[in-house]
């Protein structure tokens, strides 16, 4: 019985913690009203989803300077 309890407790903690690949796109706009470039990158990072999130929405910005406009937005795909 100790031997089944041993196996399941080893088993459900590295399910636990478990790292994937996960997609970061960000897709970033700037120049001037009505003349903006758009452009996207992906990245992968290799975390828990949580982590992930955390770490490809730190690429978010946005900011207008009078016409010109410069903002990213991104999101795990």
């Amino acid at each position: 019985m100790k031997k089944i309890l041993l196996i399941a407790a080893v088993a459900s903690m590295t399910m636990v913690s478990c790292k994937k690949d996960y997609t970061c796109e960000c897709i970033t706009e700037e120049g001037e009203s009505g003349s903006t470039v758009k452009t996207t990158t992906t990245s992968v990072i290799n975390a828990k989803k949580a982590d992930a999130e955390i770490i490809c929405n730190a690429g978010d910005y946005n900011f207008n300077f009078g016409t010109e406009i410069d903002k990213s937005e991104c999101s795990i795909k």
